[in-house]
C-alpha cells in the first residue's frame, strides 16, 4: 500500500528537526491557510521557539534551507514569523498519484489489522415505530461501521433492542384489560397461539395509551409491575406474548433499516442477558464494588478530577430490580467475550453522555472489559425550521418513515423543476427519487459536527446545487458520463501541470488520511467536508481544462486517468457515507 502523501512529508520534516535538534513531534505539516503560498505548511519553529531560545523565523530558516535539497518539494519558502510553506514537486504528486491508482483501497491504511469493534446504535424500543431521533443513529452509526471496516477492523453492528422492562409489562397488562380471555393469560393453555393478537398498527397506538394510564392512575401502574416481574420471572404465556409482540414489532423495524440501507450482524436486546443479571449484580456486591444505599446497590465512580458531579451508578432498586444502566454493564460484558474485541462504539445521544460516562468508569471498578477501549459517540438533534426538536405539524414526534418519505417526495418534485431523470420511465424515476431524497438526509445528518444539531430543511437538503448529498451524487453521475464518452480513449500517467489539476490530486491524495481522522474522531462529517471540497476542486478544474477534446494525447490521457481517480475517491467517499450513487440523474 502506498505511504499517504502526509506521513512522506511529515517523515522528511523529522528528520530535519532531529537534525537541527529540534523537537520531533513538532515535525508536522497541514493544508496551507493559505493555498497560494504552498500546498503544505509546517508550523513547528513557532512551537519550538521558547525550548530553543532563538526567535521562530530563524528556526524556520534553518527548516526551509535543510528542506530545499528534497526533490519532493518544488519550493520551500518562509512566511510571517515562522511558517514554513511547502510546494510539492510535479514529480512528487505524479508519483503519489500513481501509486494511488494501483491500490485498490485507495491509500486507506490497515489500521484496525483485524482487530473487532463493536458499534452498538438504532437502539429500537419494542413496540414503539422508529422516529426522527432514531435516524443520526442509524445513520452515523452505518458509516462509521463502514470507515472501520475500511480501515481494517472486523465490525460487528447490534442494534440493542430495548425489549425487556416496563413497556413491556404495560403492554401485556393492557392487552389483558382489553382481552382477558386470550390464552396467554391462562396457565393451562400451552401451546400458545404463533400470530400477535394485535395489529402493528394497534400495537403503535396501545403503548401510548398503556404509559399514559400507568401514569395517570396507580392501579394501572401496579398492574404494569406485576406483569413485568412475571415476565421476568419466566411465565410461559408472558413470554410468548413478549415474542409475538417482539417479532411484530421488529418486522416494521427492518424494513425501516432496510430502506436507510443500515446492516446489523446482530438484533440483540436487554432480553439477550436477562440471566446475567443477577449474578452479576450478586459479584459485585459480593466484591465490594457496589455498596448499599438506602436499601439499592450502587457503585460510586465519582473522580477527584471531575469538573461537575457525577453521582453513583444505580445498579438495582431497592425490591432488586434492575435498571438499564445494570442491562448496559452486562451487555458490554458479554461483548468483551467476543474473539479478538478491541472497541465498543455506542452512538447515542449526546444527552445520554452522564450515562456512559457512569457505565464505563463502573465497568473498568468490576474487572468488566479490561483492554477495550470504551466510547460513547454521541450526537445532538434534528431540528425543524424553528431551531427546535423537529416535530410533525400536530407537534407529535415524527415518525422515520414519515421524514424520509417527506424527503423523496420532495425529490421527486425537484427532479421535475430541473429535469433531473426526464429521460427515465416512471419505475426509474422513482428509484431514483428514492435514492436521491434519502441521501440527501444522510449527507444533511453526517455533514458537520455530530455533537451539534442541525436543521431538516427538505427543500434546501433535496438541491442540486451547494453542500448537498444530490450534488454529490450528481458530481458522481457526470464523471460516469464523462468516462463512458471517453469510450476507448487511452488513459495515461496522471501528472499535474497546471494549478486546477494540482488542486484536485492534493485532494485525493488526502483521501486515506481522511478517513483515518474521521474515523479516529467517530466524525463522518470530516468525510463528507473532503467529498465535497473535492468535488468542488474537480468542477473548477473541469471548467478550466479541456478533458475529450484536449488535442495533446498525453494531456488527454492524463486527465482522463484523474478523472478515473476522481470518480474512485468520490463513489468511495459516498459508500462510507451510506450514500447510493445512481447509474443516471
Amino acid at each position: 500500500m502506498p505511504v499517504s502523501l502526509a506521513s512522506l512529508v511529515d517523515t522528511r520534516l523529522a528528520a530535519v528537526f532531529d537534525a537541527l535538534g529540534l523537537p520531533v513531534h513538532l515535525a508536522r505539516s497541514q493544508p496551507s491557510d493559505r493555498p497560494e503560498l504552498g500546498d503544505l505548511q509546517c508550523n513547528g519553529a513557532l512551537a519550538a521557539a521558547r525550548e530553543a531560545r532563538r526567535p521562530p523565523r530563524a528556526i524556520a530558516e534553518d527548516i526551509a534551507s535543510a528542506l530545499r535539497a528534497d526533490d519532493l518539494f518544488a519550493d520551500v519558502a518562509v512566511a510571517g514569523p515562522g511558517f514554513v510553506n511547502l510546494t510539492l514537486s510535479r514529480r512528487a504528486l505524479a508519483g503519489c498519484a500513481a501509486a494511488m491508482v494501483e491500490d485498490d483501497a485507495l491509500g486507506v491504511p490497515d489500521d484496525g489489522a483485524g482487530r473487532l469493534v463493536v458499534l452498538d446504535f438504532g437502539g429500537p424500543n419494542v413496540a414503539k415505530p422508529l422516529h426522527v431521533g432514531h435516524l443520526r443513529s442509524l445513520v452515523l452509526g452505518e458509516s462509521l461501521r463502514r470507515m472501520h471496516a475500511a480501515l481494517g477492523w472486523r465490525t460487528h453492528g447490534d442494534a440493542h433492542l430495548g425489549d425487556w422492562g416496563l413497556q413491556m409489562g404495560m403492554l401485556s397488562a393492557a392487552i389483558r384489560r382489553r382481552s382477558p380471555e386470550l390464552a396467554y393469560f391462562r396457565s393451562d393453555a400451552e401451546p400458545f397461539p404463533a400470530n400477535p393478537p394485535v395489529t402493528l398498527a394497534e400495537l403503535e397506538r396501545l403503548y401510548p395509551e398503556a404509559a399514559a394510564a400507568c401514569r395517570a392512575d396507580p392501579q394501572r401502574m401496579a398492574e404494569a409491575r406485576a406483569d413485568t416481574a412475571a415476565l421476568q420471572a419466566g411465565d410461559p404465556g408472558l413470554l410468548a406474548l413478549w415474542r409475538a409482540l417482539r417479532e411484530l414489532s421488529l418486522a416494521a423495524q427492518l424494513r425501516d433499516f432496510d430502506q436507510l440501507g443500515v446492516v446489523f450482524d446482530s438484533l440483540d436486546g436487554e432480553s439477550d442477558v436477562r440471566d446475567a443479571i443477577a449474578p452479576l449484580v450478586a459479584r459485585l456486591e459480593a466484591e465490594g464494588v457496589a455498596r448499599r444505599s438506602e436499601g439499592a446497590l450502587v457503585v460510586d465512580v465519582a473522580s477527584p478530577d471531575d469538573g461537575a458531579d457525577v453521582p453513583p451508578l444505580l445498579l438495582a432498586k431497592s425490591d432488586g430490580a434492575a435498571l438499564y444502566a445494570t442491562t448496559d454493564l452486562a451487555t458490554l460484558e458479554a461483548r468483551a467475550d467476543m474473539p479478538g474485541v478491541a472497541r465498543v462504539v455506542y452512538v447515542v445521544d449526546q444527552r445520554q453522555a452522564l450515562h456512559f460516562t457512569q457505565v464505563f468508569r463502573a465497568a473498568a471498578k468490576a474487572g468488566i472489559a479490561p483492554g477495550v477501549e470504551l466510547v460513547h459517540a454521541g450526537f445532538g438533534t434534528v431540528n425543524g425550521p424553528d431551531g427546535k426538536a423537529y416535530r410533525t405539524r400536530a407537534g407529535g414526534v415524527a415518525r422515520l418513515t414519515d421524514l424520509l418519505d417527506e424527503a423523496v417526495a420532495r425529490a421527486e418534485d425537484r427532479m421535475k423543476e430541473t429535469g433531473h431523470g426526464a429521460d427515465l420511465d416512471a419505475g426509474s424515476r422513482a428509484v431514483l427519487a428514492r435514492r436521491v431524497g434519502i441521501g440527501a438526509v444522510k449527507f444533511a445528518d453526517l455533514s458537520g459536527d455530530r455533537l451539534s444539531g442541525y436543521v431538516f430543511d427538505v427543500d434546501r437538503l433535496v438541491a442540486f446545487e451547494g453542500r448537498t448529498g444530490p450534488y454529490l451524487q450528481y458530481a458522481c453521475v457526470r464523471l460516469r458520463s464523462l468516462l463512458i464518452k471517453a469510450g476507448d480513449a487511452a488513459i495515461g500517467p496522471i501528472d499535474p501541470v497546471v494549478p486546477s489539476e494540482r488542486a484536485v490530486v492534493l485532494a485525493c491524495l488526502a483521501f486515506g488520511d481522511t478517513v483515518v481522522s474521521a474515523c479516529r474522531q467517530y466524525q463522518p462529517g470530516i468525510l463528507a467536508d473532503h467529498a465535497f471540497d473535492l468535488a468542488q476542486r474537480f468542477s473548477r478544474f473541469y471548467a478550466e481544462c479541456a478533458v475529450l477534446s484536449e488535442p495533446d494525447a498525453e494531456v488527454r490521457a492524463s486527465r482522463l486517468g484523474l478523472c478515473v481517480l476522481v470518480r474512485r475517491v468520490l463513489e468511495k467517499s459516498l459508500w462510507l457515507l451510506g450514500i447510493d450513487v445512481p447509474e443516471r440523474m
